[in-house]
């Protein structure tokens, strides 16, 4: 018993003394689109509330401090560490989405910040595609200081690869229909993998007049439900974002039948290229990570953040590649890489961050006023607005 108290009176005093978690924390809102591992990454049943869901989401994606007691030189030694906890969710088709977190912002270090765990693995076929469903990835900002994302504060994309892409759509917008379950199926004529060629009707917003809409089908290696359940008394879903081209070629050489590559994007996307979480050096053909620098703002300009306070990734692409179902991407969590960076302190009133308070930085707020954008360096009186009364507490920061 004695004993008993001991090691938890240890592991109490390391777990005081822990510093910043490098595994996410907190999921804050889980919504995916209709697909083939939804209500099965994570399990969903009829009817239970969404905050079930999320629970079973933070099983899956956050790390967790496990206690590793091993023998060294005849003496029992207890030590504490994280642990990736190995899990998984799916988004399911285009825009579905999951918004994460840590326990402290990730600061940007002008370098590699974080990565984001998914499931891309390489093909024996290619080494320059194997399964790959990009997510682009959204960065938050807490503008209100209120620990969740909330109406106030600011996110900016990361502009990966293929951001200035000509076949990117940065206004896309699909919806997709509640199935009805019980209606006959309408069977693949070429693949019988494919059981339901008429499944989920979606409609969107696409350039190309050949996919303004189509289905979601239905394989038979997933029978339950595509729909998440949990949102069974709405009867449409709507996501909107950017949308990547097509990665997928069928090589069709799988002993005759189909064999879909998906071709990995350069750089900047989620279950994108196989993940490297623990940062290993010289690991080729993996993705490094994410930098803050990447972020730029709806009008596609880059903005300086010191650090960022949620994450949001999103499937970007609306494809089908046969019996492998729809390309839904799916994450296994993800890590900063530099948990206990300090905050670089900030010269009130430098918003273009040049480490000056000057006219420019008047300018670029009046900038910023008139095409409906901001920055939380704006924000120069610190009332969560950008507008004229920050302007005037800059003129008086020049001018004292």
């Amino acid at each position: 018993m004695r004993k008993t108290i001991f090691a938890l009176l240890a592991v109490m005093t390391a777990l005081s003394l822990w510093a910043n978690h490098p595994w996410l924390t907190r999921v804050f809102e889980y919504r995916p689109a209709p697909g083939q591992f939804v209500n099965t990454l994570p399990v969903a049943r009829v009817g239970e509330p969404v905050d079930s869901v999320l629970s079973r989401c933070r099983v899956s994606l956050c790390g967790r401090i496990d206690t590793i007691t091993q023998s060294i030189h005849g003496q029992l030694v207890t030590t504490i560490d994280t642990v990736w906890a190995g899990g998984m969710v799916t988004l399911g088709g285009y825009g579905g989405y999951v918004v994460v977190g840590f326990d402290h912002p990730v600061v940007n270090m002008h370098t590699w910040d974080f990565d984001i765990v998914g499931n891309a693995f390489v093909s024996e076929q290619s080494s320059q595609g194997g399964s790959s469903e990009p997510g682009i990835v959204m960065v938050g900002v807490d503008m209100d200081g209120d620990g969740v994302p909330s109406d106030g504060d600011k996110w900016y994309e990361l502009a990966g690869s293929e951001y200035n892409h000509p076949k990117t759509q940065h206004d896309y917008e699909i919806t997709y229909y509640r199935p009805d379950e019980n209606k006959p199926p309408t069977p693949s004529t070429v693949d019988p993998d494919v059981i339901d060629t008429t499944y989920i009707y979606w409609t969107s917003n696409d350039v190309n007049p050949d996919s303004v809409n189509g289905y979601m089908s239905r394989n038979r290696y997933h029978m339950q439900p595509y729909w998440p359940l949990w949102q069974q008394g709405e009867e449409t879903l709507t996501f909107s974002g950017a949308k990547l081209r097509c990665n997928a070629v069928d090589l069709g050489n799988n002993n005759g039948n189909s064999y879909y590559v998906q071709y990995f994007f350069d750089w900047g996307y989620a279950d994108n290229l196989p993940s490297n979480p623990y940062h290993l050096p010289d690991v080729e053909g993996f993705n490094p990570g994410f930098k803050i620098d990447w972020a730029v703002d709806e009008q596609g300009r880059h903005v300086n953040l010191t650090h960022i306070d949620f994450i949001k990734i999103y499937n970007a692409v609306n494809l089908y590649c046969g019996w492998i179902g729809e390309t839904s991407t799916e994450v296994a969590g993800a890590v900063d890489f530099h948990p206990d960076a300090v905050m670089p302190a900030t010269l009130t009133g430098d918003v273009n961050g040049d480490g000056e308070v000057t006219v420019s930085d008047v300018n670029a707020v009046i900038g910023m006023i008139l095409d409906g954008s901001s920055l939380p360096s704006a924000d120069v009186n610190g009332d969560g607005e950008v507008n004229i009364s920050d302007i005037n507490a800059l003129i008086a920061l020049i001018l004292q």
